[in-house]
Formats: C-alpha cells, sequence, structure tokens
C-alpha cells in the first residue's frame, strides 16, 4: 500500500518557514512519540541547521513507556534532546520551558558577552500535520491562540505567540516532504492521521495496522475486541464489525465502519499504549 501526500500549501508554508528561520533561535520540533522516526520531517533537520534544537516526543501518553525509554536515548546519543509530553494538559510545563532554558543556554551565554539582556528566546515550533502544535502551544499559553483541529492542514499561517516574558513561540503549518522513503513511513504516518483520510481505503489501512499491532503487541487485539487473533486479517475485521454492530441491511458486516472504529481507536490510544517503531529495528 504505497502512500504520497504533499498538497500544494505546503511548498507555500516550507518557503514561510525558510524565510522566517533568520528570525529563531530554537527550533522545536514535536514527533508523535508512537513513530518518532516515521514523524520525523528531513526538510526540517535542513531547515535548523545552525540553530538549537529541541525534541518533543508529543502523545507519549499514548505510546509504549518502555519505548518512550528507548527513543530519548536514542535521540540523547545524537546530542539532541527529547523530552515526552501530553500537549493536552500542562502537568508537562515545568520540563518543557526547563529544557528550553537548557536548550538556549549557549545563546544566551553569547548574547551576554555582546551585552544583550532581556531578549525572549524566539522558537519555532514545526512538525508533520496533526502532530499536535497548536494544541501544544494552546496547552502552554493556557489559550485557545493558536488554531486547532483533528484535520491535518489545520494551521494555514503563522503565528507568534508570547508564552512568557523569556520565551516567544512561532507557530507554523504542519507539512510532510515530497517523496517518503519507504512503505512503511508512509503507512505510520497513515495510521496516526498526518495523511488526509480523504485519499487513502482506510480498510486496507486498518487491516494493515492490525497485522503490525498483532505483530508487536500480540493480544491487544484481543484484549479490546474479544477476537482470535489467530484468523486471517479479514476474519478479525469481520469479528470486530459483528462485535461493534457494524452490519448494513441484511446483517452484511460493514468493513468500511469497523475498519474506521480500529483507526479511531488506535489513535485515540484506546486500544492501548502502543509504538510502532524502535531504534535500531
Amino acid at each position: 500500500m504505497q502512500i504520497q501526500w504533499y498538497p500544494g500549501h505546503m511548498t507555500k508554508a516550507k518557503r514561510m518557514m525558510q524565510a522566517d528561520i533568520k528570525l529563531i533561535d530554537l527550533v522545536i520540533e514535536l514527533l508523535d512519540a508512537r513513530i518518532p522516526l516515521s514523524s520525523k520531517n528531513p526538510d526540517i533537520d535542513d531547515l535548523a541547521k545552525g540553530r538549537s534544537r529541541l525534541v518533543l516526543l508529543n502523545k507519549a501518553d499514548l505510546a509504549d513507556p518502555e519505548k518512550n525509554r528507548e527513543w530519548i536515548k536514542y535521540f540523547s546519543d545524537m546530542n539532541i534532546q527529547a523530552v515526552p509530553v501530553d500537549s493536552r494538559t500542562r502537568k508537562d510545563f515545568g520540563k518543557i520551558t526547563a529544557a528550553i532554558e537548557k536548550a538556549c543556554a549557549g545563546k544566551k551565554e553569547k548574547d551576554l558577552k555582546k551585552g544583550i539582556t532581556g531578549r525572549p528566546v524566539r522558537a519555532m515550533v514545526a512538525g508533520i500535520p496533526n502532530v499536535g502544535k497548536s494544541t501544544f502551544i494552546n496547552s502552554l499559553c493556557k489559550s485557545s491562540s493558536a488554531k486547532t483541529g483533528n484535520r491535518p492542514g489545520v494551521t494555514k499561517g503563522k503565528q507568534w505567540i508570547r508564552l512568557d516574558k523569556n520565551v516567544d513561540l512561532l507557530d507554523t503549518p504542519g507539512i510532510l516532504w515530497p517523496k517518503f522513503d519507504d512503505e512503511r513511513t508512509g503507512l505510520n504516518l497513515a495510521y496516526i492521521g498526518s495523511v488526509n483520510d480523504e485519499i487513502l481505503d482506510e480498510t486496507d489501512l486498518a487491516m494493515s495496522l492490525m497485522d503490525t499491532i498483532r505483530s508487536l503487541y500480540p493480544g491487544k487485539l484481543f484484549d479490546r475486541y474479544g477476537v482470535d487473533e489467530g484468523g486471517s486479517t479479514v476474519e478479525i475485521l469481520e469479528d470486530i464489525a459483528v462485535k461493534r454492530g457494524c452490519l448494513k441491511k441484511g446483517n452484511e458486516k460493514d468493513y468500511e465502519k469497523a475498519a474506521r472504529i480500529v483507526l479511531d481507536e488506535f489513535r485515540s490510544g484506546r486500544l492501548g499504549n502502543i509504538t510502532l517503531e524502535m531504534p535500531g529495528r
């Protein structure tokens, strides 16, 4: 199942970010903790060269806690500070502000040597669509300064937000890159909702996700749906359709509705804490 999605507005957004980067001290990149590599846009790496970096593993509450620790070590070994967060709450506010302070320590030291004091850190918040950037900013600012939505591509323009007297945040639209290197990257991005569902066959996508979950976390589908995981993926989806009442006229099974349930429950975490990719594997 080959997936590619790069609408025209992303090209415009990338150009805007390239123009703004000269104003930026720190690039805060949000990744999805369930797929840290697949959600890491290589264009942002190029954009952020020469700038301080901070990686936030967002939706860490939906990921496997043990794998979160592996990913933090992975980025640490690359000399990149990574912090697991749940952007829907403010419980991580303290460690995020501490991480920003640490990431910008060198910049502040240079400012002091130049006699510059009191200038706030200017941080660009970047990431792929639907990774939670606007929700993250809203939580930090305790307001609805940035638009939020459950569709990829809601944030179309740039917005500066004052976090506090020490930090100004530049929110940016979610962008992907023109061509995914491999099929697995496209699938992972589709699983979490970073690719427009309207261009996808959701039944095929859900069955592919179920195969991946069966391989990585045997028993998860049984725990959630009470289905026999030993059968074919189609048979498992049929069982889910029956158990969840996804039936059409004449008791015909509604595969599309059952597939949507599986995708929604994975994305919301109701399927349990799942990480789909691990360092070095």
